[in-house]
């Protein structure tokens, strides 16, 4: 049982190294503001979370199996084995805890930096629909009298 488990603690280690660098890779696409570019990335990102879902769940089956429904963590199976393997496993446990901080750090960034991104770009098309947007209605109205009022911009008038 200590194999499978050291096995799959190392599946999710290396998933956690991708993880950060597929984040850092969409940070630096965001930065250039390419969003093509971003997409596949964004995608590969969940499907790559989708699969560490699924370690994690094998491994809580395995523990759950292994001592009978009395465990459900690593560290709840830990005091059970030799103190080599458990220092193993600490040491794993440990070492996937920072990539999974740094993970988290990394995506943290990319949250605000996407946010921002969109902050200014709704206030880029606010501004642009404000300046297009008519002052005066200078010209003849739809009921052929000469208007002259502030329009608003609408797509479509359902006047009758």
């Amino acid at each position: 049982m200590f194999d499978r488990i050291k096995e799959n603690l190392s599946r999710q280690g290396k998933a956690m190294v991708l993880l950060r660098v597929l984040l850092e890779e969409e940070f630096s696409r965001l930065l250039e503001r390419d969003s093509k570019g971003v997409s596949p990335i964004e995608l590969s990102l969940q499907e790559l979370m989708r699969q560490l879902v699924k370690e994690r769940l094998s491994l809580a089956e395995l523990i759950q199996a292994g001592s009978n429904g009395a465990c459900r963590r690593v560290r709840e199976v830990m005091p059970g084995m030799q103190p080599e393997q458990a220092e193993d496993l600490g040491q794993l446990l440990v070492d996937l805890d920072e990539l999974e901080q740094s993970c988290a750090r990394q995506a943290a960034c990319n949250q605000q930096l996407s946010l921002a991104l969109y902050e200014q770009s709704r206030q880029l098309l606010e501004f642009m629909h404000e300046r297009i947007k008519p002052t005066k209605l200078e010209g003849y109205s739809a009921k052929g009298k000469y208007a002259n009022k502030a329009g608003e911009s609408v797509l479509v008038r359902g006047t009758l």
